[in-house]
């Protein structure tokens, strides 16, 4: 990072989001607090092995923000306006993140030693850097809620997956027992997918588990769960009902995607699919692993019993 050369232009920069209704004659006395660095492309403007005593805000360029290691993908970019380092500028600690370069780019600095300068000249400047720095935790936070989302939840079928199941079978089990309820679990394979997808292809085979998806989803109640247990094969969490009330369920999931002979999809007009499945009530001090392993058998069954069939 070098000292570059460079002349503000006030009106310019008065549309940027910290000088955001700052006055033009306080402005100019302000940003002779600030001073401008040129960055090479890749240049590592952050890390967090080193503490930060400065707020950059970037005038050109574009920079990327790295969590864990610059290995990983991206989580975010800054652009002409926004601010990198308001954090650790503020708290005097080691940035959470490390912040680099994408393009040659061009920041302003400003030394944590001018915050209390800053605070007496304009206390909308300030405002804004807090407006900044809401937005900051805003982000983090939704960020932190979609890593936990996607990390739940099947990305071609939207369905949940087997890490979410066995966080919902163990808050699920013990609220029955609990509530002396029921709990009942159903798996159900698609019939003769590996032929489907011969026949058709990989990718109208995965329109096919969207149809299954999205058809099952719909006549789920809320507390119910659908999770995609793996390749084609579904498991369909119950609770507060018995056999008799589940296997009614299956029967009418297994209906309705019998009487879809044929569906539209973005690669033309697709033939429909049909499941087996297999039913298993928990048990006192009934295990997922158990649980699901009597699900199963009674799917083979199924199968072995001509597919397009529920047992247990």
């Amino acid at each position: 990072m070098k000292l570059a050369h460079w002349q503000a232009d006030l009106h310019q920069i008065k549309q940027l989001r910290l000088f955001n209704q700052v006055a033009l004659d306080n402005l100019d006395q302000l940003l002779k607090e600030f001073r401008a660095y040129d960055l090479e492309a890749s240049e590592v403007l952050l890390s967090p092995f080193n503490r930060n005593q400065h707020l950059y805000l970037v005038i050109r360029g574009r920079l990327r923000v790295y969590l864990g290691s610059l290995d990983n993908q991206a989580v975010s970019t800054l652009e002409v306006g926004d601010c990198a380092g308001e954090i650790s500028f503020i708290d005097n600690e080691h940035p959470s993140a490390y912040v680099v370069a994408e393009q040659p780019s061009t920041v302003l600095r400003l030394h944590r030693e001018s915050l209390l300068e800053l605070f007496r000249q304009s206390p909308q400047m300030m405002q804004n850097l807090l407006e900044l720095l809401c937005d900051r935790v805003r982000k983090g936070n939704r960020q932190i809620l979609d890593s936990e989302q996607n990390a739940n939840v099947d990305t071609l079928t939207n369905c949940f997956n087997r890490r979410w199941l066995e966080h919902v079978f163990e808050r699920e089990s013990t609220r029955c027992a609990l509530n002396e309820q029921p709990l009942s679990l159903l798996m159900l394979d698609v019939d003769h997918f590996k032929a489907y997808n011969d026949r058709h292809g990989h990718l109208p085979g995965d329109y096919a588990l969207c149809l299954v998806a999205h058809t099952l989803r719909n006549q789920l109640r809320p507390k119910d769960s659908l999770v995609r247990f793996g390749g084609e094969e579904f498991v369909i969490l119950l609770p507060e009902l018995a056999a008799s009330d589940a296997r009614a369920i299956g029967e009418r999931l297994r209906k309705s995607l019998e009487q879809i002979t044929s569906f539209y999809s973005p690669v033309g007009v697709l033939p429909g699919v049909t499941i087996s499945l297999g039913l298993a009530e928990m048990q006192t001090a009934d295990s997922l692993q158990g649980l699901i392993a009597r699900a199963d058998a009674a799917l083979y069954q199924a199968k072995q019993q001509g597919r397009n069939c529920l047992c247990g």
